[in-house]
């Protein structure tokens, strides 16, 4: 019901665009976000979008460098980063429909209902 694409290999300062489909049913309800968990380390929010107004959320460590955005035709969700580091390797997943705000869901990934297998994002 998510399926993520996008990730790879990558130099620090370079770019990638991570892509997220979702079903029509989940997308509309409301909270999509994205998360990412590096070998050894906690799964943690990078960032949270609404899809219906599309209100957004990021962690401090992504602000000013990554930006979620989503496409209703598309039933889609995007993350492009840019200057990435090499602390933002890991596994990225996409994750959808939390039954709290989308703000606060961004600290709370167990609250997110549907996960996709994720992506992985190597920076060097």
């Amino acid at each position: 019901q998510l399926v993520e694409s996008g990730g790879g290999s990558v130099q620090a300062g370079g770019s990638l665009r991570l892509s997220c489909a979702a079903s029509g049913d989940i997308f509309s309800r409301s909270c999509v976000g994205w998360f990412r968990q590096a070998p050894g380390k906690e799964r943690e929010g990078v960032a949270t979008i609404v899809t219906g107004y599309g209100g957004k959320w990021y962690d401090s460590s992504v602000k000013g460098r990554f930006t979620i955005s989503r496409d209703r035709t598309k039933n889609s969700i995007y993350l492009q980063m840019n200057s990435l580091k090499m602390e933002d390797s890991a596994m990225y997943y996409c994750a959808a429909v939390t039954d709290g705000s989308c703000a606060a869901a961004l600290n709370a990934p167990t609250s997110f209902r549907y996960w996709g297998q994720g992506t992985q994002v190597t920076v060097s």
